[in-house]
């Protein structure tokens, strides 16, 4: 599995999926139309400012409240590579994995870990190396299963793709 490596923004504690992808724009599935739309509740120039390959931080809780695979769809379909957080809540972190989009816990790097820092995460070992602070972290690494599902692009396509 390739590794992510991009430009860090920061988010703290229960970011839910209502913050992620608003229930106002869950009429369209069309990932392009989500991602133009991705955490524009909690900073309007979020999508403005995503470079690809880009990655989310967060704290505690990340994904919480409705369980819809929208919001992972919104957040890789805006160009971010990876999220981290020191916990994700459990729907959002299958449907994460289910749509092929990476993430990885690790509470320690959620916590120092800054808006801005340049940084890469291993997939395979589950380091995460913050480039701009020279630190050094060790995540959650995924188990090969999970990662055929994030390299075929998601359950879907790992599905079709040995059909």
């Amino acid at each position: 599995m390739e590794n992510a490596k991009g430009r860090v923004h920061k988010f703290g504690d229960n970011v839910d999926t209502d913050v992620i992808i608003p229930a106002r724009y869950l009429n369209s599935s069309d990932p392009a139309e989500l991602a133009v739309h991705c955490m524009e509740d909690i900073d309007s120039e979020f999508t403005k400012k995503v470079t690809a390959g880009d990655i989310m931080v967060a704290t505690k809780n990340f994904g919480c409240g409705s369980s819809r695979e929208h919001a992972p769809i919104a957040i890789k379909a805006s160009g971010i590579s990876c999220v981290i957080a020191e916990t994700f809540a459990r729907i959002f972190y299958r449907n994460a994995i289910n749509i092929g989009l990476p993430i990885i816990e690790c509470a320690e790097a959620s916590k120092e870990i800054c808006e801005g820092d340049e940084v890469e995460v291993d997939f395979d070992s589950g380091r995460i190396y913050d480039r701009t602070t020279n630190k050094e972290y060790q995540g959650q690494a995924f188990p090969p299963f999970m990662q055929e599902l994030i390299d075929a692009g998601g359950l879907v396509n790992r599905i079709n793709k040995n059909a």
